[in-house]
């Protein structure tokens, strides 16, 4: 299996539900603290291409920052994305990432099949 990275907030309930299966289950993982070390311009571009979804995507639009910087305005993916890096807390979570792609696991049920999708 290929090497496997958790991007994970610990205040986060599905965060910890998939982190938690994958304690249980034994898998090899590395788990980034996103909020405590948050990703460079590059990282965020190359999280996104392995999702292959847009920044508008990967927005986490119920969050208070969210409304508070009227972000539902931003029509610009630079914009955004410079948004995203000054407030991780924006970033979807938790996502499982591997080393050609990354998944959101949401709902955290969805976590074997993204596992398998890995092997």
């Amino acid at each position: 299996m290929q090497n496997l990275e958790l991007w994970h907030n610990i205040s986060c309930s599905k965060s910890n539900c998939t982190k938690d299966f994958l304690d249980d289950n034994n898998f090899k993982i590395s788990i980034r603290d996103y909020l405590s070390n948050p990703p460079s311009k590059d990282e965020l571009e190359n999280l996104l291409e392995k999702l292959n979804i847009s920044i508008f995507e990967l927005v986490r639009t119920g969050e208070a920052i969210y409304k508070e910087l009227k972000l539902e305005n931003i029509k610009d993916n630079t914009l955004l994305i410079k948004a995203v890096l000054e407030n991780p807390i924006l970033i979807q979570r938790p996502i499982l990432v591997g080393e050609n792609k990354a998944f959101i696991v949401r709902p955290p049920a969805r976590i074997e099949d993204i596992i398998n999708s890995f092997i």
